[in-house]
């Protein structure tokens, strides 16, 4: 079982929404993690929602210490229904600290204009171009997920260096999902971990995800979530487990370098420290995402 770095926030919250959140104390945050890192090797950083102004600095300067494991950022801001989880202020510092540092970061479009709104009405930016400001900001690749855009189908799009990598157009499956988001994301990165490269790891976790809400269930008044030991989910966990462990080719100088430039942004000295093994995860949270049927997917 791959580590879970919790702890970053405590929420009142049911599958309708998300009603508080009480953000753990960075130290906390902080000194969990770097027990475990300290504990054992891992592959790939998972981030979802981080709890506060706090955290952001606290889970930059932690994973900054670790230039050569990819970091998947899901920018998680609001709530399925709406509920804020993000201030203005935090935004920033997902901008300026975490962005840079990340190897795919996964908004679904809403996410993707608030992040990348420079003083335009983010509501009509291009997604192609918000792809590309956050890009600029020094990730490597941004899934721009396609769920909230009004379209018979849902687009999602893979950019890096400028360009389209994969699009992947799904038919829209009905009703909305607490945690795919969150699925989608977490997939990425257990796919890096076992050694796929990030458009192969897309591919697959947008397939793996799609099992997952296809058993999908509904406990509660709100959203369906995703069961992702299901069967079908299972199943396809297992046949990428049984693949050959294949080197991930990272860009590993220019990840080192925007890690040193977070880290000097916050008026730290640089080092360097590279682990490979499992995936550590700081936070499992929600976004409304609704992946398609893999067997209706045709790609570009």
């Amino acid at each position: 079982m791959p580590p879970a770095f919790g702890g970053d926030r405590a929420h009142h919250a049911d599958t309708r929404g998300v009603e508080g959140i009480l953000a753990v104390e960075a130290d906390w945050v902080a000194g969990q993690a770097r027990h475990l890192l300290e504990d054992m090797r891992v592959a790939a950083f998972k981030l979802g929602v981080l709890g506060s102004l706090e955290n952001i600095h606290a889970i930059a300067d932690v994973i900054s210490d670790y230039p050569e494991v990819p970091v998947i950022l899901d920018p998680v801001l609001a709530s399925g229904r709406g509920d804020a989880l993000a201030s203005d202020e935090m935004i920033g510092a997902l901008r300026e600290l975490i962005v840079p540092q990340c190897t795919v970061v996964t908004p679904n479009s809403l996410e993707a204009r608030r992040l990348a709104a420079n003083g335009d009405d983010e509501d009509e930016i291009e997604l192609a171009e918000c792809a590309r400001r956050l890009l600029q900001l020094g990730c490597e690749y941004v899934l721009v997920t396609g769920t909230h855009e009004a379209r018979a189908e849902v687009v999602n799009t893979l950019y890096a260096g400028g360009a389209v990598v994969r699009e992947d157009r799904w038919q829209r499956l009905p009703g909305s999902y607490h945690g795919s988001g969150c699925t989608l994301a977490s997939a990425i990165a257990a796919a890096l971990a076992n050694g796929l490269e990030v458009a192969a790891a897309v591919r697959d976790a947008q397939e793996y995800t799609w099992q997952a809400l296809a058993g999908g269930f509904r406990p509660g008044m709100g959203q369906l979530l995703p069961d992702r030991f299901s069967g079908r989910a299972r199943a396809k966990a297992a046949s990428e487990a049984a693949r050959p462990v294949r080197h991930y080719a990272r860009s590993g100088g220019e990840r080192r370098a925007a890690r040193h430039g977070a880290r000097r942004a916050r008026g730290r000295p640089s080092r360097f420290c590279s682990t490979a093994g499992r995936i550590a995860t700081f936070s499992k949270q929600r976004r409304s995402c609704a992946l398609p049927d893999a067997t209706a997917c045709r790609s570009s």
